[in-house]
């Protein structure tokens, strides 16, 4: 095993190597045993992760009881609700971070313990470029809670509440007291959010143990799930089973499948690009309208639907959503125990027939992504058609632009602002380069003078990101973003804009000669900040846009886990 290296021998310094780690450890812990990481991202600072160290010790366990030996390393941890300016700067960060330590320890598998939105990514990230035998374990989405005897989503009602206040049809007091009642338990958000549905994606991926995505986190059956996890990484080591073999081209058509069917986050878009950028598989944005078009919403979850995520798992979860749609499945692609996925689907069943629907009365009929093209976004923008209105889906608007998140909290509630509900909300300056980082501010509240007439969704395009629980008629990942020299920049106030979802289009209804003489605007060009040093400096330098996953350029691709050179 790959932690020979380090332990075999007696020589000085397989000594020191032995040594240092034994602290009461038997001599068998060295010889021969699987050396397990368990890559853990508690942080009280992730509150949706703050229950990963209970994990861990029954992850430990199971490791323990197979016959290996588990070692608890923390990783970066980004809580989603409190890192700013957004936690997607640090995306790549932790990806980097933990595939170094994965290399540079004396690892021979890995348990990739994630929940908040930015973790099971970057877990994922790290495992695919260095190519250990790995395993996700998703600790699970928290309980529903309730607000004066209604169901309150922990993410979406946050959105439509604070509109209801700002339209003056909810008293802000009531709001505020909604704010003790929204987190019931441990766990991330209760939505079909990022964090849900990336833990669904890595189970369709093959890289859970199938039926562990989204067991909600106070589940005791999650802890049982976090054992067998352990015993299961060690037999992933004992099979030399790969992440580079589990996650093909096979397993991301599974992925985008699944995430139309369950009605999953945009956000999955450039996580997975991002992924499969790593391992070298040719994933493009096309695929996912590719694949995903025509796929049915089987799933009846917030913020597309009704329920939240401890519905689902209640009615089936995953693999029985999958069932509905095991046809379209690729049976080629395997699981980390070995298995083909089709195999744990096709028993699969689904004991709530509202919350997983039939396939031949879906929530709705067509629910994957759409990828978008025209002059205002040359390499492509997505719109999720399940979270828009669907009357908007077709609409010739004119342009209301700011230039930075910053402009448009100046400005958007101005009662002199030349706005109406057929106006076109466009947010620039907000892409990899520009924020920095890719903020989910795509959702813009609406301004006031028009909530207050009633209007609950506007077309609105921006070269950032939206929630995974959030709603709309939203355009995101405009490519290349203004601070690239996108379209984007040039568009001016008063410009018409035409959306046609259906025929997948976006553009700009200005001539080509006289949008190429414009200047572009130089507030949405420049970005805003051009820092000196530290990470955002290598960052702006150095990421890709949103089209291929917004990496590093000099991330893409593995490296591997040899270490030639030794420490002493």
């Amino acid at each position: 095993m790959r932690s020979a290296d380090w332990y075999a021998g007696r020589d000085r310094n397989a000594y020191i190597h032995r040594a240092w780690m034994r602290r009461g450890a038997p001599d068998s812990a060295f010889e021969g045993r699987p050396q397990i990481a368990i890559a853990n991202t508690a942080s009280d600072l992730t509150p949706c992760n703050a229950h990963m160290d209970e994990l861990a010790r029954s992850v430990a366990n199971g490791v323990w009881e197979a016959g290996g030996v588990p070692l608890n390393l923390p990783v970066v941890s980004l809580g989603e609700t409190q890192v700013r300016p957004t936690a997607m700067l640090w995306r790549n960060m932790a990806a980097m971070a933990a595939e170094e330590m994965f290399r540079a320890n004396p690892i021979d598998g890995l348990v990739l313990l994630g929940g908040c939105d930015k973790t099971i990514p970057s877990l994922l990230m790290a495992a695919a470029s260095v190519d250990l035998p790995a395993v996700v374990l998703p600790g699970g989405p928290m309980l529903t809670g309730t607000f004066q005897g209604r169901v309150l989503n922990s993410a979406t009602d946050v959105w439509r509440m604070s509109e209801d206040v700002r339209a003056g049809t909810m008293p802000e007091h009531l709001f505020l007291e909604s704010e003790s009642c929204l987190v019931r338990s441990r766990g991330h958000c209760n939505a079909m959010g990022t964090a849900s549905t990336m833990a669904l994606v890595a189970e369709a991926l093959g890289m859970t143990l199938p039926g562990t995505a989204g067991l909600p986190a106070p589940d005791s059956r999650l802890l049982r799930a976090s054992h067998e996890t352990g015993r299961l990484a060690v037999a992933l080591v004992e099979a030399d089973r790969r992440p580079s073999t589990v996650m093909t081209e096979a397993s991301f058509r599974n992925a985008i499948l699944a995430l139309a069917a369950i009605g999953g986050s945009t956000n999955a878009v450039v996580h997975l690009l991002a992924i499969a950028g790593r391992l070298g598989v040719p994933l493009t944005l096309d695929d996912f309208d590719r694949i995903g078009s025509g796929v049915p919403l089987v799933v009846d979850l917030q913020p597309a639907g009704r329920f939240l995520m401890d519905d689902l798992h209640r009615a089936g979860g995953l693999l029985a959503a999958l069932r509905e749609v095991i046809d379209l499945l690729d049976p080629a692609a395997t699981t980390v125990t070995g298995r083909p996925l089709v195999e744990y689907v096709e028993p699969a069943i689904a004991w709530d027939r509202e919350v997983i629907r039939q396939r031949v009365e879906p929530l709705q009929p067509d629910a994957g992504i759409a990828v978008l093209r025209g002059n205002l976004a040359p390499d492509g923008a997505i719109i999720k058609p399940a979270a828009a209105t669907p009357s908007l889906l077709r609409h010739r608007g004119r342009a209301v632009v700011f230039d930075s998140i910053e402009d448009f909290h100046a400005r958007f509630d101005d009662p002199d602002l030349d706005v109406d509900a057929g106006s076109v909300l466009v947010l620039r300056g907000c892409g990899p380069k520009g924020y920095p980082g890719m903020p989910e501010v795509s959702n813009l509240p609406l301004p006031t003078t028009l909530l207050e007439r009633g209007v609950r969704d506007m077309v609105r395009i921006c070269d950032g990101r939206m929630s995974g629980t959030a709603y709309g008629t939203v355009v995101l990942h405009v490519a290349p973003e203004a601070a690239a020299g996108g379209p984007l920049a040039r568009v001016e106030n008063d410009d018409w804009i035409e959306l046609d979802v259906p025929a997948r289009r976006l553009t700009l209804d200005v001539p080509a000669d006289v949008l190429a003489a414009r200047m572009p605007s130089a507030a949405a060009a420049a970005g805003y900040a051009n820092p000196a040093r530290g990470w955002e400096r290598l960052y702006i330098d150095h990421v890709l846009q949103a089209d291929t996953g917004a990496d590093l350029d000099f991330l893409v691709g593995s490296s591997g886990s040899h270490v030639a050179r030794e420490s002493h």
